[in-house]
C-alpha cells in the first residue's frame, strides 16, 4: 500500500497526537527515568514486578477484557495467590501508552497495537490470548451508505493508529480503495461514536461497547466488521519483559487467574454477566448482544495459537502480516523485531497442570 497523508479535522474535539509519536515520547521518558530493559538486572528496578509489590494490570472497554473485572470481584486473584492492582482506563490508547511508558506491568491490548509499541522501542511480551474479535469491531455508516465503495469521499471518524483504523484500512483495501479516498477524522473511540451519533460524521470505526452508542443514530447500520477478516484482530495479555524476568511466578498466576475466571463465568453466568455489563456501562441485554462478536480463547485455543501456521490462526503468521501492514501504512518506520514477542511457557504450563 502506498503511503498517504492522513487528512484530519476536529469538529469540536481536540486532535490527538500521532500514536507512534506518543509511544516514542513515552519510551524516551521511561529511558530517561532509568526504566530497565529485558537484559537489565531486576535488582536495578525493584518496583517492576517485584513479588512483594502488586502487579499493575491495565484494561479498558472491550468484551474480551471484562473478565478481569470478574476476576477481581469474585476474588480469583486472591484465590490463586497473586497480588494485582487492576487499573481501569476510560481510553484504550492511554492504557497502551501506560504500558509502553512503564506505568503498568501488564495490559490487555490488540496484536497490532502491541507490535506498534515494540516497533517504537517498548519491551513487551505476549503471554496469553484473551480472544479474537469476530464482529465487535465495526465500521458503521449513515443511512444511504450501503457498501464499502460508498465510503469514498466520506468523513470517517476513527482513532488513528489503533485497531479500528486498521480494520477500516483492511476493508478499504478489499474494495480497491485506500486511505486517500476518504477523509479521516482523528478522534478517541468514545468521542468518535458520540460525534457520529450526533450526525457530525458520515461513518465511524468503533468497537463494542461504543458500537451501541454509534448505532443510536437513526438509519445507521453496519457496513462491515472484524467478522469479515477472521483472525485479523486478536487480543492479548501483554506484559513487560522486566516483569517476566523479576516475577515469572506472578505472570504464571495471572494466566492461571484468567482461565479460572473463564471457568467461573461458565458456572455463574448471571452473576458474571451483571459484573461485565456494569463495567461496560450498558444493560445486561445490550451486553448479551456482544457475545457472538468476541470469541474467548480456551486453554487449547491458546496452545494452538502460539504454534506455527500459515494463516491468521497462528500468532507468528499474524504478527508478520500485520507488521508488513503497519510499515506499508506508515504507522511505523520499520517492522518490529518479533524475536521473543511470544512466550508460550505460561499457557503451556497451565495446560499441562490442568490435565
Amino acid at each position: 500500500m502506498q503511503s498517504r497523508t492522513i487528512k484530519t479535522s476536529t469538529p469540536g474535539y481536540i486532535l490527538r497526537i500521532s500514536f507512534v509519536a506518543v509511544l516514542v515520547l513515552a519510551g524516551a521518558l521511561a529511558l530517561a527515568c532509568g526504566a530497565s530493559s529485558p537484559s537489565a538486572d531486576p535488582a536495578a528496578n525493584p518496583a517492576a514486578g517485584s513479588p512483594a509489590k502488586p502487579i499493575k494490570l491495565g484494561f479498558s472497554a472491550w468484551p474480551g477484557w471484562f473478565p478481569w473485572q470478574v476476576a477481581e470481584e469474585a476474588g480469583i486473584f486472591k484465590q490463586v495467590g497473586v497480588n494485582v492492582e487492576l487499573v481501569w482506563f476510560e481510553g484504550y490508547i492511554d492504557s497502551i501508552n501506560a504500558l509502553a511508558g512503564g506505568q503498568l506491568d501488564a495490559n490487555s491490548q490488540t496484536l497490532n497495537d502491541t507490535l506498534a509499541s515494540v516497533a517504537a522501542g517498548s519491551s513487551q511480551v505476549i503471554v496469553l490470548t484473551n480472544d479474537n474479535s469476530t464482529g465487535n469491531d465495526q465500521i458503521i455508516a449513515a443511512e444511504g451508505i450501503k457498501t464499502i465503495q460508498d465510503l469514498k469521499g466520506k468523513r470517517i471518524g476513527v482513532e488513528v493508529g489503533v485497531v479500528d483504523h486498521f480494520l477500516l484500512l483492511l476493508g478499504l483495501r478489499s474494495a480497491g480503495l485506500s486511505q486517500a479516498d476518504v477523509t479521516i477524522v482523528n478522534l478517541e473511540t468514545g468521542a468518535a461514536a458520540a460525534a457520529f451519533a450526533a450526525g457530525q460524521l458520515d461513518a465511524v470505526g468503533v468497537f463494542a461497547p461504543f458500537t451501541t452508542q454509534a448505532l443510536k443514530r437513526p438509519g445507521s447500520h453496519v457496513v462491515f466488521t472484524s467478522k469479515d477478516f477472521p483472525g485479523a484482530i486478536p487480543d492479548h495479555l501483554a506484559v513487560s519483559a522486566a516483569l517476566i524476568k523479576s516475577n515469572p511466578q506472578g505472570v504464571q498466576k495471572l494466566v492461571e487467574a484468567w482461565f479460572k475466571t473463564l471457568d467461573y463465568m461458565k458456572q455463574h453466568p448471571e452473576e458474571t454477566l451483571a459484573i461485565r455489563s456494569k463495567r461496560a456501562g450498558v444493560s445486561v441485554a445490550e451486553y448479551q448482544e456482544y457475545d457472538s462478536g468476541t470469541r474467548l480463547f480456551s486453554v487449547e485455543d491458546n496452545v494452538k495459537a502460539f504454534g506455527p501456521g500459515n494463516d491468521y490462526t497462528s500468532l507468528q503468521y499474524a504478527a508478520q502480516e500485520i507488521s508488513k501492514f503497519l510499515v506499508d501504512s506508515k504507522f511505523v518506520e520499520a517492522a518490529p523485531n518479533l524475536t521473543g514477542l511470544f512466550d508460550p511457557q505460561f499457557v503451556q504450563a497451565y495446560a499441562k497442570a490442568a490435565k
